[in-house]
């Protein structure tokens, strides 16, 4: 490993680099922070981390009661070294904390998400992760090169053949696991009292259209979205209680007629697709609702620049490997929503990451 290290070291040009002896290299005196650099190296060593303490249930290990580690990794089958590696992992990032008996419980972040028995469980979401993190890199690699889509997009059947067969139970909890917390929010940041049916336009689990109804009992749902997604969504509605004011509808929201609603949602859908299919979705709403009715459109929004934040840049990649999308700032969706016609437009931070942009059909 040595040898292999100093021939690297000395011999850079392997990768395009040129060796060390021929740069013009000085020790700098007061150099910036190289925080920046560090995070994204750590990142690929920590993060995936916490998928395999995920994978190794440690998190349902400890629901009822702390542990302490000697009990963890027996309970684990794991090393003690590893153990308490990943356990001073997770407690970095607010998984878990020690106690003063020196045992290992969860946090109210890990109660809310990292366990099933939640209503905002996120393990889903982790699951897809853990299937997708092999082939990642070089994925990303060829998006790049290409400028095409991988993974999912390779497919005969189109970019969402995936959503139909054996695939849809999967992903469709994936998609419950990342929408059923912001679900539970943003109806409570806008006033909904005026409306009366909600179409949730490639809903999935229905997460959006159950929330919104939950918090506004003048509201019924409608979960449109293809057919073996909406039976799972039939199975995650029931679950609820929330059956007699929550439905589904099969359909194509591109190529099929939208039922009658008066407010129209379109959660993660803009992100899939490039500005002109949202430019084609964002008419098809202003023709489908009546006077009055609103448009919400809920993402992780750039800022107007598109520098940042972090997050919606990271999610941008994940759009540029699996779809034919991006995400958007607040300032690119207002000049598609006002260009449909749309008016009283308006973009607020709901939870996290999370941003809805409204707007509202004044005129006929």
């Amino acid at each position: 490993m040595e040898r292999l290290i100093v021939r690297a070291l000395t011999d850079g040009t392997r990768r395009g680099h040129a060796g060390i002896q021929s740069r013009n290299m000085k020790i700098p005196g007061a150099p910036i922070s190289d925080k920046p650099v560090w995070d994204v190296l750590l990142a690929i060593w920590g993060y995936p981390a916490v998928l395999v303490a995920h994978e190794l249930k440690l998190f349902e290990l400890l629901e009822h009661k702390p542990l302490r580690l000697e009990e963890i990794r027996t309970k684990l089958h794991i090393a003690p070294r590893a153990a308490e590696s990943l356990l001073s992992l997770c407690a970095a990032l607010d998984f878990v904390t020690l106690t003063g008996e020196q045992r290992y419980e969860l946090t109210p972040v890990s109660r809310s998400y990292l366990l099933r028995s939640s209503p905002m469980y996120f393990g889903w979401l982790f699951d897809a992760a853990l299937a997708m993190l092999p082939n990642w890199l070089k994925d990303i690699r060829r998006a790049v090169q290409t400028g095409r889509p991988q993974g999912m997009s390779d497919n005969s059947g189109g970019i969402f053949a995936a959503w139909q067969g054996p695939r849809v139970l999967g992903l469709t909890r994936a998609m419950h696991s990342a929408s059923a917390a912001p679900a539970a929010v943003w109806p409570t940041t806008i006033d909904l009292s005026s409306h009366r049916v909600m179409l949730d336009i490639g809903g999935a689990s229905g997460a959006h259209a159950m929330g919104a109804v939950s918090k506004w009992p003048n509201l019924r749902g409608i979960v449109l979205d293809h057919a073996d997604v909406c039976a799972v969504a039939s199975q995650f509605i029931e679950s609820n209680g929330l059956q007699t004011r929550v439905s589904t509808y099969a359909a194509d929201f591109f190529n099929d007629p939208y039922p009658y609603a008066d407010l129209h949602l379109y959660s993660q859908i803009f992100h899939d697709w490039p500005p002109d299919r949202c430019r084609f979705l964002t008419m098809k709403s202003w023709r489908s609702l009546p006077r009055g009715g609103r448009i919400v459109i809920h993402e992780m929004l750039f800022d107007d620049d598109r520098s940042g934040p972090f997050a919606a840049a990271a999610f941008n990649i994940d759009m540029m490997v699996t779809m034919l999308g991006q995400q958007y700032s607040g300032a690119e969706l207002r000049s598609i929503l006002f260009d449909a016609g749309f008016s009283n437009i308006d973009i607020r931070v709901t939870l996290g990451h999370w941003s809805i942009v409204t707007a509202i059909k004044e005129n006929s």
